[in-house]
């Protein structure tokens, strides 16, 4: 039978796959240390790069009153070629970030316009249409905690940056897959309860993969299985803080400590929601779900072990960022069969 929704559903797709090259985008702006390159933010006039010599000069000139410049490209022979480099990846993420917007909003009026979009699914397009504008201000907040007395940005607000984009997919996701399956099945009570306690502790490892990414934790320490000098926690995570708790948070030692651990508990759970999940007749589709989470799992496990002994090379911890999204797209897709 036709789906009746499929120009909805393949919206909301396209949606998520524009997040998702977003993210990508945002990887490498990250990695190349691209993000403060832009220093003002214009919804309209920051659409095109400078389109003249003079107004890259001008551009080039802006860049140079900010701490990035002053205390650390001053002193590499940081050129007008260098710095289009880094302009170009941050304002490529903008400008994806424009047309997101733009992909969501034509269509969603067209589809009210239409009558294509029933109340509960339009309930669901608000909240993602705030999660977007949310998103944007997001951004700009990370991007201005660089610009004012330190060369980089805030940890926790690229955490929040980057966490709250993976959210965004993930709901944006959850709302197509519910026109997709309109049909409510019996739900197995205990398995969503271990889905929903796996997607958590997920989410709390992409919040400190951005305390990684924001400190640079992954530059330190770049031993497995243990962290250095054959200690499981490294002495350092009790003495880079005063308060050796906030080292959890604030530290390099200490953050990268947790995100490591972490990563074993993310495997555990998804090794305990893939066996547990032989005691009950699922559907084949929720089966292909378990099978992807075990499959990405040991990947994504895999990759942040390499990404750790090679100090963060930046086709590496890109890739290890678009595993993270796979994996919380399994993760999504299951949750979901598993809950309706």
């Amino acid at each position: 039978m036709k789906n009746p929704n499929k120009p909805v559903i393949i919206w909301l797709l396209s949606g998520c796959v524009l997040v998702f090259i977003m993210v990508v985008v945002g990887g490498i702006t990250r990695l190349t240390n691209s993000g403060l390159s832009m220093t003002d933010w214009h919804l309209v006039t920051d659409t095109f790069p400078p389109l003249s010599e003079q107004k890259w000069e001008e551009a080039f000139d802006a860049y140079k009153q900010f701490p990035e410049y002053q205390k650390i490209n001053i002193h590499n022979d940081f050129s007008l070629d260098d710095y289009k480099f880094i302009y170009f990846w941050e304002w490529f993420h903008r400008l994806i970030g424009r047309v997101i917007g733009l992909v969501f909003i034509v269509p969603f009026v067209y589809f009210l316009w239409k009558k294509k979009i029933d109340k509960d699914t339009l309930k669901k397009c608000c909240i993602l249409l705030g999660m977007g504008a949310l998103q944007g201000f997001f951004g700009w907040f990370m991007v201005k905690s660089g610009l004012v007395d330190r060369p980089d940005v805030s940890h926790f607000r690229l955490a929040l940056h980057l966490t709250f984009a993976f959210v965004t997919f993930a709901y944006t996701l959850w709302v197509a897959l519910d026109l997709i399956y309109p049909q409510r099945e019996t739900v197995i009570l205990p398995l969503k309860k271990l889905a929903r306690y796996t997607l958590a502790i997920l989410l709390i490892q992409i919040i400190y993969g951005g305390f990684v990414a924001g400190l640079n934790a992954g530059l330190v320490h770049n031993h497995w299985p243990l962290m250095s000098d054959g200690q499981f926690i490294h002495e350092s995570v009790f003495l880079e803080q005063k308060n050796w708790l906030l080292s959890f948070t604030e530290g390099k030692s200490g953050v990268q400590f947790v995100h490591r651990t972490l990563a074993y508990f993310v495997v555990g759970m998804i090794l305990l929601l893939f066996f547990k999940s032989k005691n009950y007749n699922l559907r084949q589709e929720q089966k292909n779900g378990l099978l992807a989470l075990l499959v990405l799992v040991f990947l994504q496990f895999g990759l942040g072990v390499f990404t750790l002994l090679y100090a963060v090379p930046v086709w590496l911890g890109l890739t290890h960022q678009v595993m993270a999204f796979f994996l919380l797209t399994a993760m999504t897709f299951t949750l979901h069969r598993l809950s309706k």
